[in-house]
């Protein structure tokens, strides 16, 4: 693992946006490569440790899209109400396509978090936050 000062050059931004589209779900978004990676999650992200939840992966998003808050129309894809539930930036430990783990500095979530995916799901992930052995 690289050390903590090479880690902090390399933050990003993440943001989670509330969206009462046809069920109130989280979009967690993880800029990466000039885009956000992007995950819908059913119920409320785990603030503490212990608490796993389903993360489905979704298309890629504009980076612009981080910043948006309001209501999408009726009639077209994700049509709702969106609003910033969390945002900050992020510090990746590991970034591949089956085990994500970043250090999340953000107003609500902050510390380690994990996005495992699930073996022959396809498109579905474990969230959880990472519990830390030495403190």
């Amino acid at each position: 693992m690289p050390d903590k000062k090479t880690r902090k050059e390399k933050k990003l931004i993440f943001v989670i946006q509330k969206h009462k589209a046809t069920h109130l779900h989280y979009d967690l978004r993880l800029e990466k490569d000039g885009v956000l990676k992007s995950w819908a999650v059913p119920k409320e992200p785990p603030m503490e440790e212990g608490i796993k939840r389903l993360a489905i992966q979704v298309e890629d998003h504009d980076l612009e899209y981080a910043d948006f808050e309001g209501e999408i129309a009726k009639g077209l894809y994700g049509a709702g109400q969106v609003q910033i539930w969390d945002k900050g930036s992020y510090v990746p430990v590991k970034f591949d396509e089956k085990e994500i783990i970043v250090e999340l500095e953000g107003r609500k979530l902050k510390g380690l978090y994990c996005l495992i995916k699930l073996k022959g799901s396809g498109k579905n992930w474990l969230f959880f936050k990472k519990k830390l052995i030495n403190p």
